[in-house]
């Protein structure tokens, strides 16, 4: 009982399944073989009834089972498609051929596309780096590689695919900020091919074991939550003006210096440390004002 118990509470090994590719047979020639049975069927059946001789009723009979079982073999594969082939439960091997073809008829036959898909994720609702609630949303797209991987190793997988790939989106999602606070760190909006080769490499990594090749994963939605968007909205048009002003002070900054250089340099006029500090601060004022200046004069006497 305790060996039971123990047995138990262990996980089962999986068994691991790689698709055989098989060469089956040409099925023009086994129909031609199932139509020639059922022409000989027929043609016995004639004689014997012409000739009131039921001798001939069984091989026509036989014939015509022959057949039967013949045009039960029959199976068409279609481009980029792929028959997965069973005997009695146990994987045989995969058909991917196209045309007709000819296997035993107690095969079991399941489809299996090969063809390109693609689905697009919900918006889902999570939480960046920092912490801010976001909406995003990705397409993927995928195509089945390895048949037998894709059926007997996950219960459905398309449903699979869904599934594991919206849960690597919020993975992605946790793992980088919305936008950059640092100089070169990674964002969400702003570094978008690292942030898709993550996402790929990730969907990919998740889906190795039902047989499936990503091919191409994007985000296709990035945005706030609708309660902090106004306010993140705000904060992108203060760090916008405050990146402008910036600019501006440093561009500033020049003039003055070159102005007072080149005063100096040519001698045009010779100016103390208060003359110098009061220019300083007038040009700064007539550079930096988001508005226009309007001169002042002085008439007062001295």
């Amino acid at each position: 009982m305790q060996l039971e118990a123990d047995w138990d509470g262990k996980p089962k090994p999986t068994i691991q399944m790689r698709e055989v590719l098989i060469v089956p047979k040409s099925g023009g020639t086994m129909l031609a073989y199932a139509l020639g049975a059922i022409a000989g069927g027929f043609l016995l059946f004639v004689a014997a009834v012409a000739s009131h001789s039921p001798i001939w009723i069984l091989p026509a009979v036989i014939l015509g089972i022959g057949a039967i079982i013949v045009l039960s073999g029959l199976f068409t594969v279609g481009p980029n498609d792929a028959k997965v082939l069973q005997l009695f439960g146990d994987y045989s091997g995969t058909v991917r051929e196209p045309g007709l073809r000819w296997v035993n008829p107690l095969y079991t036959k399941k489809r299996v596309s090969l063809r390109v898909r693609n689905f697009e994720s919900e918006r889902l609702k999570v939480n960046d780096l920092s912490g801010n609630p976001i909406e995003i949303a990705a397409v993927v797209v995928w195509r089945v590689v390895d048949t037998a991987e894709a059926l007997f190793h996950v219960d459905d997988f398309t449903d699979f695919v869904h599934v594991q790939s919206e849960a690597a989106i919020r993975n992605l999602a946790l793992s980088y900020p919305y936008d950059p606070h640092n100089e070169g760190e990674i964002a969400l909006r702003s570094h978008t091919a690292e942030v898709a080769e993550h996402l790929k490499t990730e969907i990919q990594e998740r889906l190795h074991q039902a047989g499936v090749d990503v091919i191409e994963a994007r985000i296709s939605h990035l945005a706030y939550a609708p309660e902090i968007a106004h306010a993140m909205l705000q904060r992108q048009q203060a760090s916008a003006v405050i990146a402008a002003r910036q600019k501006i002070v440093e561009g500033a900054v020049g003039m003055v210096e070159m102005a007072l250089d080149r005063l100096s340099h040519q001698k045009i006029v010779e100016l103390d440390n208060d003359k110098k500090a009061a220019m300083i601060g007038n040009l700064l004022v007539v550079l930096c004002s988001d508005r226009g200046t309007q001169p002042v004069v002085n008439a007062s006497k001295g």
